[in-house]
């Protein structure tokens, strides 16, 4: 990193029509260091909550990513579009289904459920990524996974448009969403809105829009990213282990104050609240999945 930079976690408020790379591009500056990333993509034309990681964050991504999300979402009935989103052409139109009807189906994809993601997703297919693919007009098929809806309620509903709060797990498309949930009801839909509004414990409420970040107020530090999380936990480690924990040599139970008692995925911290490494504990035995040797430079 540049001198001066910063590292750590900010909350951001994506605005629509931006990429979430371009939505980056002001924090980057601020922060003097090209080493930010973000965990969780938005579409451009959703909005809402992006944790972005600086400097050595950015090697924890996979442990934001895999939060519970949570959005607001207009699934629009009687209309599809190739992209499932306010973006693409139409495709097709069904009837516009009845409140009753809504309501009644919403239980139906609640659980973990297998997902088709969209044709226009970043997943690779043959080398390619599908949207590419898909703007090449070639046919693209791409297999259910398993996703986890753990909750949908209807919001409000204005025909055509629905407004409804979807809680779900890592990988779950919403676009795929409105069309399955719209196939339930026997007509086609698409999402004409959608806004992000938390990630784990992280919520929207507490985001910044990128015109007005302030590196000198505005960046988490890296505890916060454990306590967000109902899967992750800290411990804080003894003084003298300091050293060979950033190091990635063998820890137990006893480098810690406070060792745990149940095996999980922890954050090593010195008593001044410094990241040093991230383990995973199992059976007693610690297995590293990311160790930091010196200090953040300030």
């Amino acid at each position: 990193m540049l001198p001066g930079a910063r590292e750590g976690i900010v909350l951001l408020d994506k605005p629509p029509g931006q990429t979430s790379f371009q939505a980056l591009t002001l924090i980057k500056r601020a922060v003097r260091t090209r080493r930010v990333g973000h965990a969780g993509t938005l579409d451009r034309f959703a909005e809402g909550l992006l944790v972005v990681l600086i400097g050595r964050m950015t090697r924890l991504s996979g442990l934001a990513t895999g939060m519970e999300k949570e959005y607001v979402a207009s699934f629009t009935f009687g209309t599809e579009t190739d992209t499932l989103d306010p973006e693409g052409v139409v495709v097709a139109q069904g009837p516009v289904p009845g409140r009753e009807d809504l309501e009644a189906a919403l239980p139906s994809l609640v659980g973990q459920v297998m997902q088709v993601p969209p044709a226009y997703s970043a997943i690779h297919v043959r080398g390619r990524r599908a949207y590419q693919a898909a703007r090449s007009g070639e046919q693209v098929v791409l297999a259910p996974r398993p996703v986890t809806i753990h909750a949908l309620s209807l919001i409000s509903f204005d025909p055509p448009v629905a407004t409804i709060r979807v809680a779900c797990s890592r990988g779950t498309y919403v676009r795929s969403l409105a069309r399955d949930l719209a196939a339930r009801l026997s007509t086609r839909g698409f999402v004409s809105q959608l806004r992000r509004t938390r990630i784990g414990g992280f919520r929207v409420e507490d985001a910044k829009r990128p015109e007005d970040f302030d590196p000198a107020c505005d960046i988490l530090p890296p505890a916060a990213l454990f306590d967000a999380s109902s899967d992750l936990h800290r411990l804080r480690l003894r003084d003298e282990c300091r050293q060979k924990a950033g190091q990635g040599a063998p820890l137990e139970d006893s480098s810690f104050l406070d060792p745990p008692t149940t095996d999980g995925l922890f954050g090593a911290f010195t008593g001044d609240g410094e990241l040093v490494a991230v383990v995973e504990r199992r059976g007693a035995r610690y297995r590293y999945a990311a160790a930091f040797p010196s200090p953040a430079t300030p």
